[in-house]
């Protein structure tokens, strides 16, 4: 991918929600939410403090996440729907 987030910035590719309930009932797309959980593709360098040094991020490339439902900005990059948040905008790192 031709893409490298600054900073503490993530992109990230939503992982898309099961289509059925766990009583088994199918649920529409127009009655979807877009998923709180998604995979991170690639991350920045890191945060950088006020003396100059760089504080690595916690996650990394591969990463399952959760994330809040407002967060990120919505992008396209090599045709895919993707994400870019700050670090800060990511809740867990899921298993």
């Amino acid at each position: 991918m031709g893409f490298r987030p600054l900073h503490d910035r993530v992109l990230v590719e939503r992982v898309e929600a099961e289509e059925k309930t766990a009583g088994g009932i199918i649920i529409p797309d127009t009655a979807k939410e877009k998923p709180q959980e998604g995979k991170v593709i690639a991350v920045g360098t890191g945060a950088k403090a006020e003396d100059g040094k760089v504080t690595p991020l916690d996650v990394k490339e591969g990463d399952r996440i959760l994330f809040g439902k407002w967060s990120g900005t919505e992008v396209k990059v090599d045709g895919k729907d993707l994400l870019i948040m700050k670090e800060s905008d990511i809740l867990g790192i899921v298993g």
